[in-house]
């Protein structure tokens, strides 16, 4: 497959991705801010899914396979998209429901859900 920009390129800025969201996980106390962390190392999985489905066809496959294993990838995106989606719908909720009742919102101070 001929194109201008190679796949460890792509591979690269997915890593450089999940790891500034893996560490903004680690590191910042606002739940907000923890979610927008955890949608971007999401998206970093997306542009992996999408450069492996781009690139990563098998040498020999025949047209129908390669189509499905380009759909695969797609795929596969759409649905960490609506993980997503669900995620930060439950998430967001929580975190208005927490901040209503402690006008605050920490990560550490969110020990209230246990049972």
């Amino acid at each position: 497959m001929d194109s201008s920009v190679p796949l460890s390129w792509y591979l690269t800025l997915g890593l450089f991705m999940f790891t500034i969201g893996g560490i903004g996980v680690v590191v910042r106390r606002n739940p907000v801010v923890v979610f927008m962390c955890v949608e971007l190392m999401l998206n970093a999985v997306n542009l992996t899914f999408l450069s492996f489905a781009r690139y990563g066809a098998a040498p020999g496959l025949g047209s129908a396979d390669l189509k499905n294993s380009m759909m695969g990838g797609q795929m596969a995106v759409i649905f960490v998209m609506a993980v997503a989606a669900a995620e930060v719908a439950v998430g967001l909720g929580i975190i208005m429901a927490i901040f209503r009742l402690k006008n605050q919102a920490d990560v550490d101070d969110m020990s209230a859900l246990r049972g």
